[in-house]
This record gives C-alpha cells, sequence and structure tokens, in this order.
C-alpha cells in the first residue's frame, strides 16, 4: 500500500469529512483543554450585592426600573497594543441599553469604584483550588480583561488568577489544572433592537458581578468522549463545596480545541455535556476540511503548500501568500439595487422598500468552492466556505448573505444571477456574494466576507466560535464564529482594587476543613436505614447536610421518616419541617395537623417552634386519636358495610377510610387508620 504525501516528519492528515465519529484524534494531532465557569452562590464580587437573578423577559421589565444607554469603545492595554477582538466590537456600531435592577447599584452602572474582593467568595475559590491540589497566588492582583461587546458596562471584565498548577483525576486519567480563577460574570442580553444606523443591545444588570470560578485545563484531554468525562469530574468537584449556584446558565463549559493541521479554537456554549464529544469532533471535520480547501486553493494559484501541521509554518511564506490573495481577490463592493426592482424574493423586496442596498462582491476563483447545504449523520451539515462567509457577515449584524454556489434559490430568479454576473464582470470560475441591507451595515459585512475568503487560503483562524442553538438546545452541534480569538493585549492590571495577600493561617484553615467527596458523603448516608433511592435524591439535591443536622441534632429525628420528609416537603423550612416530624414521631400531631402548621409557620429556632406547635396542635384539635378510639371507629364502620366489603374486598379501604376519618373529626393519623383498617378487612375476608 502506497503511503500518504508528506512534508518533512509530518503526514498528510487521514480522514473523510462526511464521518466525523470516524476521525482518528491520535493520527490527526488532537489537542483540547476546557474552560469551566461556575456561579459561586455567595454575594457579587466587588459590590456585595446579592446574586438575585431576575427572571423576567425584556418586555416584562418593571416600569420604575432605570434605564441608561452607552456606546463602549476599545482601549489600549499597558503595552500600547489594543486587543483584536475588542478592535472588531468596535466597529460593529452598537448602542448599549441597561437596565438596572435592585441588586444593581453604582458599582454595577460604572459610576462607583469597585470593591474589594467579597471574602466569603475568596475562601470558596480557594477551597477548590485544594480541593485540585493547587499552588495558591500569594499575592493576589485584580486584572482588568478587555470587553467591548457590551456585557461590562466599564468595558471591561475583573478577573483574578488564584491558583495555578493543579490536576483532576478522571476516570481514565489524570488532567492538569493550568489556572483557577475568580471573576465577575457579565450582563444578561435581553434583546436586540435594530435600526437604520445600527443596533440597540438590551442588558439587565442582575447578573453582572455574580461572582465566577473559572478552570481552566491543560491541553491533556485526550479524545471527544474523554472531554466530556473531564467536563463531568470538574463539575462533580466544584459541587463539592456545596457554595456554587444550580440550575440553567450557573455552568459553562468552553471547550479549546485543534488538530495539527488546524488551529486552537474555542467553542463557547456547551453546556450540555452529552453533546461535547459531537461538538468536537464535527470542529475535527471543519478544520481538516479548510485545511484542504486551503490548499487547493494555493494549488490552483501556483501558490506553496500549506504544511500538514502549523508547527511548520513559514512567517515568510504566509506573508507571501497574503499579498498574493490580496491582489487575486480585491476589495470592490458594488451597488447591484436595480437587478433586483422586481425581485419574487419578499426579504429583498420589502428591504428595498425600507431603504436597503442590495451590495455585491466578486470572490475570483472561488465557484463551487462556497459549498451547498449538505447533511451528514443525525442531521448536522458539512463544513463549508458560505457558511463561514455568512458567519463573518453576520458579526456586522446583518441576517446572513446570498452567494452563487446556492443561487438562482430564495425567490432570486436565474435572469438576476446572470445580471449579478455581468455587472461584476465575473468568469465561470469564480463566484459572488450579495448582501441585502442599510449601505453602511453591508460594507462592514461583506468586507468581513472578504477578509474571510482571503483567510481561506491559509491555516483556518484562530477564533472564538458558538455552538448553534436552537430552543434552548444545540441545532446539531455545528458551531459559527463569534470573534476574534482574544490577544494578551487584553488584559492589564485593575488599579482600583487593593493586592489582596493570602496568608498561610488562611490557606491552611482551608485544606484543614475541606469538604466532603461525594463518596464520602454516599459512605455516611449508606450507613442509614434508608432506600437508594432516597440516598441518591439527597446527594442530588446537596440536602444531605440538612439530613444529618436533625438527626444528630437535638430532635434526634429517625433517619427514614426525616428523608422522606425532606424529600417530599423541600428545604424552605428546615427547622418547622423537623419539628412537624418530631411531633409526629411522638404522636403529638396529625398528618393534616402538620401540614397546616407547616403552611404557617415562620423559620424560627427549634425551641421556639415545639413550644408553638405542640401548643396549637393541642387548641385546635390536631392531637392524633389513641389507638383504641381508631379501632371502635373501625369496627364501627366495618360492621355498618359489610355488605360493601364482601362486595369490594381491599378495594374497599379507600373509600372507607373517608367514613373512619370522619367519625374521628379528623384528629386520627391517617397512616395508622389505614394499618388498622386494612388488618380488620382482612380479618374479616379470610
Amino acid at each position: 500500500m502506497s503511503q500518504p504525501p508528506s512534508l518533512g516528519n509530518a503526514m498528510e492528515p487521514i480522514g473523510d469529512i462526511t464521518e466525523p465519529e470516524a476521525l482518528d484524534p491520535v493520527s490527526l494531532g488532537f489537542m483540547c483543554g476546557l474552560e469551566i465557569h461556575q456561579q459561586l452562590d455567595t454575594d457579587k464580587l466587588h459590590s456585595r450585592m446579592p446574586s438575585i437573578l431576575y427572571e423576567y423577559k425584556s418586555e416584562d421589565i418593571p416600569n420604575d426600573w432605570p434605564r441608561s444607554t452607552r456606546r463602549l469603545r476599545a482601549s489600549r492595554g499597558e503595552g500600547g497594543r489594543t486587543d483584536v477582538a475588542a478592535r472588531f466590537e468596535q466597529r460593529r456600531n452598537r448602542t448599549f441599553e441597561y437596565v438596572q435592577p435592585p441588586n444593581a447599584g453604582l458599582i454595577e452602572l460604572d459610576e462607583s469604584p469597585p470593591r474589594n474582593h467579597d471574602p466569603e467568595a475568596v475562601d470558596v475559590v480557594l477551597t477548590m483550588a485544594a480541593l485540585m491540589d493547587a499552588k495558591p497566588i500569594p499575592n493576589l492582583q485584580a486584572m482588568r480583561k478587555t470587553v467591548v461587546d457590551g456585557s461590562n458596562t466599564s468595558g471591561f471584565q475583573r478577573t483574578t488568577i488564584v491558583a495555578t498548577h493543579g490536576k483532576i483525576e478522571t476516570n481514565s486519567t489524570q488532567v492538569g489544572i493550568d489556572l483557577i480563577s475568580l471573576e465577575e460574570d457579565s450582563a444578561r442580553k435581553l434583546d436586540t433592537k435594530k435600526g437604520d444606523s445600527g443596533e440597540t443591545v438590551v442588558y439587565n444588570l442582575d447578573r453582572l458581578g455574580v461572582p465566577l470560578v473559572e478552570v481552566a485545563t491543560a491541553p491533556e484531554v485526550r479524545s471527544p468522549e474523554h472531554a466530556k468525562e473531564t467536563a463531568m469530574a470538574l463539575g462533580r468537584m466544584l459541587r463539592d463545596t456545596r457554595r456554587v449556584r444550580r440550575g440553567l446558565g450557573s455552568i459553562r463549559q468552553d471547550l479549546n480545541v485543534s488538530i495539527a493541521c488546524g488551529d486552537r479554537v474555542e467553542i463557547k456554549g456547551c453546556q450540555d455535556l452529552d453533546w461535547i464529544p459531537r461538538i468536537i469532533r464535527l470542529e475535527m471535520a471543519r478544520q481538516l476540511h479548510f485545511y484542504r480547501l486551503a490548499n487547493e486553493l494555493r494549488s490552483e494559484a501556483e501558490l506553496p503548500p500549506l504544511p500538514p501541521d502549523r508547527k511548520m509554518d513559514s512567517e515568510p511564506v504566509e506573508n507571501r501568500v497574503q499579498l498574493a490573495t490580496s491582489n487575486r481577490i480585491p476589495l470592490d463592493i458594488r451597488e447591484v439595487s436595480e437587478i433586483f426592482s422586481d425581485c419574487e424574493s419578499g426579504m429583498v423586496s420589502s428591504s428595498l422598500e425600507s431603504g436597503s442596498s442590495v451590495l455585491g462582491i466578486s470572490l475570483p476563483g472561488f465557484s463551487g468552492r462556497l459549498g451547498n447545504k449538505t447533511s451528514i449523520g443525525e442531521g448536522a451539515q458539512l463544513p463549508r466556505l458560505g457558511r463561514e462567509l455568512a458567519s463573518a457577515a453576520k458579526l456586522a449584524g446583518v441576517q446572513g448573505i446570498f452567494h452563487s454556489d446556492e443561487l438562482p434559490a430564495y425567490g432570486i430568479g436565474p435572469g438576476e444571477v446572470e445580471a449579478v454576473r455581468s455587472e461584476l464582470n465575473l468568469s465561470d470560475r469564480d463566484a459572488f456574494v450579495l448582501c441585502v441591507a442599510p449601505r453602511w451595515q453591508g460594507e462592514l459585512a461583506l468586507e468581513s466576507v472578504l477578509h474571510r475568503a482571503r483567510m481561506a487560503f491559509h491555516r483556518i483562524p484562530q477564533e472564538v466560535r458558538n455552538v448553534v442553538i436552537r430552543k434552548g438546545k444545540p441545532e446539531d452541534g455545528t458551531t459559527m464564529a463569534l470573534r476574534p480569538l482574544p490577544g494578551g493585549a487584553r488584559m492589564y492590571p485593575e488599579t482600583d482594587i487593593p493586592i489582596l495577600e493570602i496568608s498561610h493561617e488562611r490557606w491552611s484553615s482551608i485544606c484543614e476543613n475541606l469538604p466532603l467527596t461525594v463518596q464520602e458523603r454516599k459512605e455516611r448516608l449508606d450507613v442509614l436505614d434508608l432506600s437508594p433511592n432516597q440516598v441518591e435524591a439527597l446527594l442530588n439535591g446537596e440536602i444531605d447536610d440538612i439530613l444529618f443536622q436533625a438527626i444528630e441534632g437535638p430532635l434526634g429525628l429517625p433517619p427514614k421518616a426525616w428523608a422522606s420528609a425532606l424529600l417530599e416537603s423541600g428545604t424552605d423550612k428546615p427547622n418547622a419541617l423537623a419539628v412537624t416530624v418530631h411531633l409526629r414521631e411522638q404522636g403529638l400531631l396529625t398528618r393534616e395537623g402538620a401540614e397546616t402548621l407547616l403552611a404557617e409557620s415562620v423559620e424560627s429556632p427549634i425551641e421556639e417552634l415545639v413550644s408553638w406547635m405542640s401548643s396549637e396542635s393541642e387548641s385546635r384539635g390536631f392531637l392524633p386519636a389513641d389507638t383504641s378510639s381508631i379501632e371502635e371507629a373501625v369496627d364501627a364502620v366495618i360492621s355498618e358495610r359489610s355488605d360493601f366489603i364482601e362486595e369490594r374486598g381491599m378495594g374497599a379501604v379507600g373509600p372507607l377510610m373517608g367514613m373512619v376519618m370522619q367519625k374521628l373529626g379528623g384528629s386520627a393519623d391517617g397512616k395508622s387508620v389505614s394499618k388498622i383498617l386494612r388488618d380488620r378487612i382482612t380479618e374479616k375476608i379470610d
């Protein structure tokens, strides 16, 4: 068998992009690391405001909540450079409107200096660092990370490196932890309003400043499946602290993925762990496709091939290719609106009526290379350049583009396609792209499209991508470009927050008081008389500590009855619930009385609740009837309804329960009544 062509010591990558599941991570030089962002259950990091989220949609925001409007611009870092991602965001010409809820004050509005780090949040992250055997930073320096997408009113996010050089055990191997940081969460996007001159993005400031722990692993994830395993292990470890928030959006996983012939791409939006392997494999297929496309384009243009490993790239060669592609694909935006004056496309005609323009650019040599929508297994689209161009355009705020490989379609007819080709003076080998938008926005979009088309001659760009979401779930596992990958210029020291010294005593105290692991908690529960389902529910609900507090406390509650009560009634009023269980076990409160008093109670010290509930039980007739009274009532009902019992058998228990309870005036315990009634009916039938 002949060997694949090689360049130096690197072999040409092997694999069929139509079968992402069959791609071999090892032979493709797969590298992957994870970034986990988890909200902490403490007050906000630098304002001490409560970390409350108000689940309002844009149209439901109360009218009395203040609003403010701003525009943000990129600023230079300490080194005098402007971050590439920030510079791009600034060009999008957006206005930001901020809604101020009750837990957002002057600090959230960037009208007042931030406070020092919340000490509780710092201790939680130090605890996580100790669980990962990481090395704490002796002096914590808050940094500003430039963010001008509007999600931070200040134009930057505050982040503090807390520890480094940790590790976490997965089922298959150990994974290194490079960084553990404490940072502020961003504001929540509510809405985007489009206008002729730009967009207005509406944010809610309720989430801004909520503490996040960021855990960044080393690029030691071995496979797409191992990435899921690592994310699960990290999630379990963070929850072991019992100081993290739960629920949708409280934890986010970012993936850093590359293969040798591609480059590092950060993928955001991987909230569903089950999707992680599929998302990674589709990204591997995408990188492999665009490597091969780049060499097809280079071969046709008689340019040097792209090496199969990015470590072999030559800067002079890439500069030469860049110059050649700039000459080969010049920026020449043409208005072609007149061609579409009678277009059957409703979108095009309505846009033209509202003052938009149809703009077009030519892509010499790209005919047939933009691609059509083609699906592979489980509905995912094959990677194609047309989709990348559309992603680039959407970053400018437009809805999308039309390109020649998919036309005629969408109401654009053959005549209009030929007219555009004639207007742009295209050959059969050339492609074109159209954008329908306000002129300023269309020009920005097509400039981005052209830039991305030129990049097709090179290795894939380092960028941040987002999982395509539909109705709150991944659509098919594919991704779209979000922004360029940030560089080092985005970080610089925060001068408003003093350096925080982590003393040896503080770190030692953290290490000596580590929380129990899940396994240790399970072993603690296993000695109790609980069912496996109860154990699992208690651990999943993170309420086993509450269970033991009442078992080991002054009430000494029986484990099984107390566990059942917790799982049934919840933990809103743990003391009140514990007292109802205690009084019922003592025979001093009926089930119905327990439900009533629990609903009416105010959470208070146990001694006060015992006194109040005991008094209420006696005065309001919630004391259970004694056994002899129950037996008399049961016997009376059985005597009255003997024919009914002969007819129904044990099926008579339900209807007769109500009659017995009525005779007892509701003062009996339902469980006791049921047992005596069943015993009597069984005796009568036998």
